[in-house]
């Protein structure tokens, strides 16, 4: 399931300045079935036609993984090598709106893209890092590797795609891989802190920024 909230609270999604979507399959780890990533690339294209969205947060629900990827049983089925994944990166890029990934725990697998396509990556301290595609014997999506090198350089990037490795939070910090680390209990009014300023300004002053900063992909 994908739920959309808007904020200021009950204000209409096309007014509203803010919003947060949220994976909420905590019992299987937030992972995602291909029903639930084309809901969540509808949501963000959808986003891309509201002029007076300056902000959007991703976030899942529970309090020990952000998305554990693709479900089992339907990255079996072929969701591992779906295009949609790639389709929801790219969405997400080019959002004219500042996107944050609030990481309330663990980031795994092809969930990774969300994130690395979000202007900024919050997380909590207990949270871990991996994207085992060499092991499962998929590649990971086209994007993935250049946004990841743009983080945290070529060697780091080997390190996540060829040796399997698990970053904690404090290592994904110090290599560039997210922006800060919060407790549990504020990852939501920090995220609402950081947008604080987008949410304040002017759509057309915002989108001018974002175009103007480079996102470190060729």
């Amino acid at each position: 399931m994908i739920r959309r909230d808007s904020f200021p609270d009950g204000m209409a999604l096309d007014a509203a300045p803010l919003w947060r979507i949220t994976l909420d399959r905590p019992d299987k780890a937030n992972a995602l079935t291909e029903d639930m990533l084309a809901q969540l690339l509808n949501m963000v294209r959808e986003a891309q036609t509201h002029p007076n969205l300056r902000a959007l947060v991703i976030t899942g629900a529970g309090e020990k993984v952000f998305c554990a990827g693709a479900d089992l049983d339907a990255a079996r089925a072929g969701l591992a090598t779906s295009p949609l994944w790639e389709a929801l990166s790219a969405a997400l890029a080019d959002l004219p709106c500042l996107t944050i990934a609030a990481l309330n725990g663990t980031l795994a697998g092809g969930a990774m893209g969300v994130a690395l396509a979000c202007d900024l990556r919050i997380s909590v301290e207990h949270a871990t890092f991996f994207y085992p595609v060499a092991k499962l014997g998929f590649l990971p999506q086209p994007s993935d590797p250049k946004r990841l090198v743009a983080l945290i350089g070529p060697s780091r990037t080997k390190m996540l795609l060829l040796c399997g490795a698990k970053f904690t939070a404090s290592e994904a910090l110090a290599f560039g891989l997210i922006d800060k680390i919060v407790p549990q209990s504020a990852l939501w009014s920090e995220a609402q802190n950081l947008a604080a300023a987008a949410i304040a300004g002017k759509p057309e002053v915002l989108r001018a920024i974002k175009s103007m900063t480079p996102s470190g992909l060729t």
